[in-house]
């Protein structure tokens, strides 16, 4: 049926013209079986090869690397060996940002730190940042000490893109950097409902540092109205709802796009900057559960079958990762073993 005229609502004696309203379309999903409102994302089509990002641009921006950097998280000695996978990836790309890896002190062994800094990442030992007191998931109660990151200007840090450590770079992404913006994230993902998302994963953040922020944020964790249990990701989701930049998604290759969407997955490939492990890790058996070093090759075989194999190709591009890893990086991992008396 064709819509109907523009309808017209007196309101104070004035007409006012409204324009038809368009309703979302309700559909059949094609990979989750139910019945959901699409998005453009879900009805993805492949209409045009544009880059991404304006190279000529990028070509005027001026890069001083010590005012920025890129940060990561170490919240126990599981985080080792994916930070020192991490930081391989980002020397094979030839980022041209510090590294920093933030840590808790009595959290994290002498032994992992020597791993997780092996390939370039500078250590740096923050206070721990406490969560809510109660509500927060056991595995999130450490998350909200990635708020420091907001204080950096104290290392001289200007612009800070956050990886978790569950990532593994594909490509340079040092264009984040020339940002206009004070915050930036990509999109969350969800396998089932709500699907695509305006709310953002805290995963990948992009951070102009600022001592003012850093201080609103950390007044307002037990005051602010968000879900718990959700950790710093609800609570940045609140904070900056109105406000974030939201990035790209080839900046937030999150496993779950994959399987909601493997049409869209196939068409990020050729500009996609990272890969998220986001719902299977191949460097632990569980969640924060350590594989030892000398396990890992099982360990990756193993996840690699996981979800019936849907990402054994991501799986084990991680795996060749920490191969070359082991390899280039031989003599400093080793070091750290005998060095700490292991």
């Amino acid at each position: 049926m064709l819509p109907g005229p523009p309808r017209r609502h007196k309101d104070s004696g004035s007409p006012l013209l409204l324009s038809t309203l368009r309703q979302p379309c309700l559909m059949h999903h094609k990979n989750s079986g139910s019945v959901s409102t699409v998005t453009p994302l879900d009805n993805f089509q492949h209409l045009h090869s544009h880059p991404v990002v304006n190279e000529e641009f990028m070509q005027s921006t001026r890069f001083v690397r010590s005012e920025n950097a890129i940060v990561t998280s170490m919240y126990n000695d599981a985080f080792a060996v994916p930070i020192v996978t991490l930081g391989h990836s980002l020397n094979r790309v030839k980022s041209k940002a510090r590294r920093i890896v933030f840590y808790l002190p009595g959290r994290v062994s002498e032994r992992a730190l020597c791993i997780a800094t092996a390939s370039g990442f500078e250590p740096y030992a923050v206070e721990r940042i406490a969560a809510p007191g109660d509500g927060v998931h056991g595995h999130f109660a450490d998350q909200f000490t990635k708020l420091s990151i907001w204080k950096f200007h104290e290392l001289g840090v200007k612009a800070v893109v956050y990886l978790d450590a569950d990532i593994l770079v594909r490509r340079n992404f040092d264009e984040l950097f020339a940002l206009p913006f004070n915050f930036a994230a990509v999109p969350d993902i969800y396998v089932g409902e709500p699907g695509f998302t305006i709310g953002f994963n805290a995963g990948v953040l992009f951070v102009r540092t600022s001592a003012t922020v850093f201080h609103d944020l950390v007044s307002q964790i037990n005051t602010a109205h968000y879900r718990h249990w959700e950790a710093e990701q609800a609570y940045l989701n609140v904070f900056y709802g109105p406000d974030v930049a939201r990035l790209p998604y080839i900046y937030g290759g999150n496993q779950a796009i994959k399987k909601r969407n493997p049409e869209l997955w196939e068409a990020l490939q050729p500009e996609l900057r990272l890969i998220h492990y986001s719902l299977v890790k191949p460097f632990w058996r569980g969640v924060y559960n350590e594989t030892g070093v000398e396990d890992m090759h099982e360990n990756v075989l193993r996840r690699a079958e996981d979800w019936g194999g849907l990402w054994r190709d991501e799986i084990m591009e991680w795996g060749d990762a920490w191969r070359e890893t082991e390899e280039t990086y031989g003599l400093a991992l080793s070091r750290c073993a005998w060095k700490h008396g292991h």
